[in-house]
């Protein structure tokens, strides 16, 4: 029996309402009896959930991985999908290709039983869990048996043979905000990294250094003693301090001092928290520029922060993709020992 047609973006496996997309939705169609002709059907390994998301489920079950469990299990069975309902947020996954529709099957460069992550949030990605089977709450991965669909317009990236599987999958999970960072930063730019101790902060920091050079300044600001002691060992940044990003006066005084009251010239913003737009905006100047790729960011906050106290700085949305963005974070992997070390340490 011939396939069913799909729609490109996955509208056919919208239950409800009808006629969106498929991330705004609040429920799919997760049957994967039968796949349309466009659609990949992936056995799913590990599920990464992003990080604001899997804070606020670990928040809201206190700790308990059991809790955790059964909050990922009723997202699942109400929505057919992960979007955490709080945050709004997915993540990706880990799995093998178990099949390819009709029409997909000349036009891309996968086969089956080929090892792949997917580049979409899973807030837009039909899943079902038949079992959790274990949670690593220190690197929000999730072990499980299950399913999902990976529509036409899904983007992926096969795991490369040499780098392990959890590693690169931990990397490959914010590889949008080290790409960003290497076509936003500038030789000779101050740069500040909020959440600059954590995953993305890491890589955020390697690919900033490098890019604003000899005659730039990369400053990276952590919540903990540990992971501030963790990225001054890694010696990417001129300048390393911890503080409370959601304290917005005392980071002000703090970058005032550090840029001669020059400010940043861009500020990334990648901690998994609410309530850190007016730091970001108040220590990047006037001319400067504002990349908020946390989850957990308020744009309402951050437009009419910024307005009320008459800050022009430019303000970019976190679009988890661009160009090259797998190539890019697989890459300083490879070319940074220390990185590619601390990274199996903690993720692998």
């Amino acid at each position: 029996m011939a396939q069913k047609h799909g729609n490109k973006y996955g509208v056919h496996r919208v239950i409800s309402p009808k006629g969106v997309l498929p991330q705004p939705a609040d429920k799919l169609d997760n049957n994967m009896d039968e796949i349309y002709d466009n659609e990949i059907l992936i056995d799913v390994q590990t599920l990464n959930i992003d990080s604001a998301s899997f804070t606020d489920i670990s928040n809201r079950a206190g700790g308990d991985p059991e809790k955790i469990k059964e909050i990922m299990l009723d997202i699942v069975a109400k929505q057919g999908k992960h979007r955490n309902p709080w945050t709004g947020s997915g993540g990706m996954l880990l799995g093998t290709v178990e099949k390819i529709g009709d029409a997909l099957k000349d036009k891309i460069d996968l086969k089956e039983g080929d090892k792949i992550a997917t580049l979409v949030s899973l807030s837009l990605t039909p899943l079902r869990i038949d079992r959790i089977k274990e949670i690593r709450a220190d690197v929000d991965q999730v072990d499980i048996d299950g399913k999902a669909i990976l529509f036409e317009s899904g983007i992926y990236a096969k795991i490369p043979s040499d780098l392990p599987e959890k590693l690169a999958l931990s990397a490959l999970d914010v590889a949008g905000a080290p790409a960003q960072t290497a076509k936003l930063v500038k030789p000779g730019d101050t740069v500040l990294i909020i959440g600059a101790g954590g995953k993305s902060g890491m890589l955020c920091c390697y690919e900033a250094k490098k890019r604003a050079g000899v005659t730039g300044k990369v400053i990276g600001l952590c919540h903990s003693e540990k992971s501030t002691k963790r990225l001054q060992a890694l010696g990417f940044c001129d300048y390393v301090f911890s503080a409370d990003a959601t304290q917005a006066v005392p980071v002000l005084e703090k970058i005032e001092e550090l840029t001669k009251g020059q400010m940043c010239d861009i500020t990334i913003n990648n901690v998994n928290i609410p309530d850190t737009e007016m730091t970001s905006i108040l220590c990047t100047k006037d001319t400067g520029l504002v990349y908020f790729f946390s989850m957990a960011t308020s744009f309402t906050k951050a437009a009419l922060g910024a307005e009320g106290v008459g800050s022009d700085v430019t303000m970019l949305i976190g679009n988890g993709y661009t160009k090259g963005h797998a190539e890019i974070t697989l890459q300083e992997l490879r070319e940074s020992e220390e990185l590619r070390k601390i990274f199996t340490e903690l993720y692998a």
